[in-house]
């Protein structure tokens, strides 16, 4: 039996390092292994014979089938967590496997192996051919290597940079943001990175091969005084090597956080009822990523479910409303040089001037619906087939400047932050928190408000939008939808006519 994996096999799936009080470590890993893993080096890569994947692509084909795919993936990542001035924990993840999915009318059969052997991989089409029930029989063209554009440049390779400096970075975080004001309690500072290789082929003759850095920083601070406390937040993430950091410091993300803290020490209790919103540029985009991009993949659609079933070419939103998601910004967190399906990422107009153009398809989906294959076939990990997923998603850049949009409402919330939010794709209705809010009065950005929510259906939304900026922005984020995925979400400064907004006190 031969392991595809050779290297990382004697780790197991997963192994731990524990940093203790005084910068100590204990491992259970060899004297070679910790080498490896904190100095960098030969890194166990990807290489499965072609002759092996035509073989198991065939046996998944044998009781018939549309489409046949082998998804293979080994990830190494790290976790650092900084609080309260020590190194508290600290994680090695080394994670290998593979897939084999088998695609037969509106059917899939997926089957997963932790180890990637020829045994484990044709049992797994063995389970995955199963769902073959149409009688259709295809012959797999057979798999040549595709060479792809990449849209991530890496200059300070992950394996490449030693533990001290990610320490270091972590603790400049974490001094910037104690010392931006007395008030500010606690810092805690999280680190992950990742290198993740995919090797993805299927019987249409693909096989693509990539390996994809990621960097995840998160600084949280803790402000107290007035009687009250807040939680800061900011988060820094690309697909990049340590270069990162030079480009967006870890000090100024630190001090973001610490503003919000000491910001909202002074909130008073938000009003409720329905007014007009403007929403500042960057992170909150992901209330139409939430509100309007789920029900706009396409599996909901093949479903026949949510707000823009029998809406193609129709209009949707107001006149200024563009949306697009594009998974080739170059080095941006949902950014890949394909799908976890092979197919290209690239640039999506889902609503263009109002009128819904596109939805986003895996290959399942498309061909459900007859449409082109969007690239946004995603999956979490090799133990999970692919569903349609955003990538980066976002408003279109406007006209106006963000200044003229507030001093233009006579009162209303200004949103700075959202915090977490869920939409049921079905109706379209959905639901968020602000992290940071203000009031709007005559014009002005006035009082820091706490407890405020929106809450409206995605048609109502983008209908009521009247005010889109110019100063588009993107923040990083996570996604949920029975699996995790990377993504951005981005928009200029936008105003929302006439929503409603959950509060604690009735307005005034």
């Amino acid at each position: 039996m031969t392991n595809f994996f050779p290297e990382s096999k004697p780790m197991g799936r997963r192994k731990f390092m524990t940093l203790g009080l005084q910068g100590a470590v204990a491992m259970a890993l060899t004297p070679a292994m910790v080498k490896t893993l904190l100095a960098g080096g030969n890194q166990a890569k990807l290489e499965v014979p072609p002759e092996l994947l035509q073989k198991v692509i065939t046996s998944a084909l044998k009781r018939g089938g549309d489409l046949a795919e082998v998804y293979v993936e080994n990830r190494i990542s790290r976790t650092i967590l900084l609080e309260e001035g020590k190194f508290k924990s600290a994680v090695f993840g080394l994670v290998g496997g593979a897939g084999v999915r088998v695609i037969d009318g509106d059917k899939t059969g997926y089957a997963y192996s932790d180890e990637v052997t020829e045994e484990k991989l044709l049992r797994a089409a063995e389970v995955a051919s199963f769902i073959a029930s149409s009688g259709k029989k295809i012959k797999p063209v057979n798999i040549k290597e595709q060479k792809r554009p990449s849209y991530v440049t890496v200059k300070i390779p992950l394996e490449e940079v030693a533990e001290a400096q990610r320490m270091e970075i972590m603790k400049r975080a974490e001094d910037a943001a104690l010392s931006y004001d007395p008030r500010i309690k606690m810092a805690s500072i999280d680190y992950y990175d990742e290198t993740r290789d995919r090797l993805i082929a299927n019987s249409e003759g693909l096989l693509v091969k990539s390996s994809l850095p990621l960097i995840f920083f998160i600084v949280q601070t803790l402000a107290a005084g007035n009687g009250s406390s807040h939680m800061g937040r900011e988060r820094l993430s690309r697909h990049a090597g340590l270069e990162m950091f030079e480009e967006e410091s870890p000090e100024k993300a630190a001090k973001e956080a610490a503003r919000e803290s000491i910001a909202m020490l002074e909130a008073k209790e938000a009003p409720a009822g329905k007014m007009d919103v403007v929403i500042q540029n960057g992170w909150g985009g992901v209330l139409v990523h939430e509100a309007v991009g789920h029900p706009l993949e396409a599996d909901n659609i093949a479903r026949q479910t949510g707000a823009f079933v029998g809406k193609l070419g129709k209009k949707v939103a107001a006149d200024i409303f563009t949306m697009v998601d594009d998974g080739s910004q170059s080095g941006f967190r949902g950014t890949t040089d394909f799908d976890d399906e092979g197919t290209q990422m690239k640039r999506n107009v889902l609503i263009q001037n109002g009128v819904l153009v596109k939805f986003m398809t895996d290959i399942l989906s498309a061909r459900q619906l007859n449409m082109e294959r969007t690239g946004n076939g995603r999956r979490e990990s090799f133990r999970y087939y692919p569903i349609p997923r955003m990538t980066n998603t976002f408003i279109e850049k406007g006209q106006d400047k963000p200044e003229d949009i507030i001093a233009s409402t006579k009162s209303g919330l200004y949103v700075q932050s959202l915090s977490g939010g869920s939409v049921d794709p079905t109706t379209g209705v959905f639901n968020f928190t602000c992290r940071e809010a203000y009031l709007i009065e005559d014009g002005k950005k006035t009082v820091p408000v706490r407890g405020a929510t929106l809450i409206g259906r995605c048609l109502d939304i983008i209908t009521r939008i009247d005010a889109i900026g110019n100063d588009l922005a993107f923040g990083p984020g996570i996604c949920g939808k029975g699996q995790s995925a990377e993504v951005t979400a981005g928009q200029p400064t936008v105003r929302i006519r006439g929503i409603n907004v959950g509060g604690t006190r009735q307005r005034t």
